[in-house]
């Protein structure tokens, strides 16, 4: 489909808690794929409809074993705890310490729009949930232990 300008720490759209998608359309579906070819495009792992811009609570996930899309997605339970290394596409350069569960499942709408869960662990999870936070305005950022630090360039 095509690329989309990813937007950066500091724009407002970054910041708003999302709407809800009350349907499955030819626009949605454009997002969508939209939103997988810039996180591709990118060599990122997921990406959410507000860092394009779009205030839809839409997001997607690759971690490496396929596209996940999540449309109005859900907590709907969570388990153990992992500490590691986060980035953001929207925050580039840098990186953090976050601490999330090990294991998630999350209820979100397939593109049927009927629900359905997604279990995940490790850095699917992580990565669900840090696409799941921009869908509420919040970024790694604001739960980074410690302070933000700059990533180091490979030679």
């Amino acid at each position: 489909m095509a690329l989309r300008n990813i937007r950066e720490i500091g724009e407002e759209c970054l910041r708003c808690v999302c709407k809800e998608v009350t349907e499955i359309n030819p626009r949605l579906l454009e997002l969508i794929e939209d939103l997988k070819d810039t996180m591709y495009e990118a060599d990122g792992v997921g990406l959410a409809a507000p860092q394009v811009g779009v205030r839809k609570r839409v997001a997607v996930v690759d971690v490496g074993e396929g596209p996940v899309v999540l449309i109005n997605p859900e907590v709907v339970e969570t388990e153990g705890e992992q500490t590691g290394n986060e980035g953001c596409l929207s925050v580039p350069g840098k990186c953090g310490i976050v601490t999330r569960p090990m294991k998630v499942k999350v209820k979100t709408r397939n593109l049927d729009f009927e629900w359905e869960e997604i279990e995940g662990e490790g850095l699917f999870a992580r990565a669900m949930l840090h696409e799941m936070d921009h869908l509420d305005g919040i970024l790694y950022v604001d739960k980074v232990e410690g302070e933000v630090q700059d990533i180091e360039a490979e030679d």
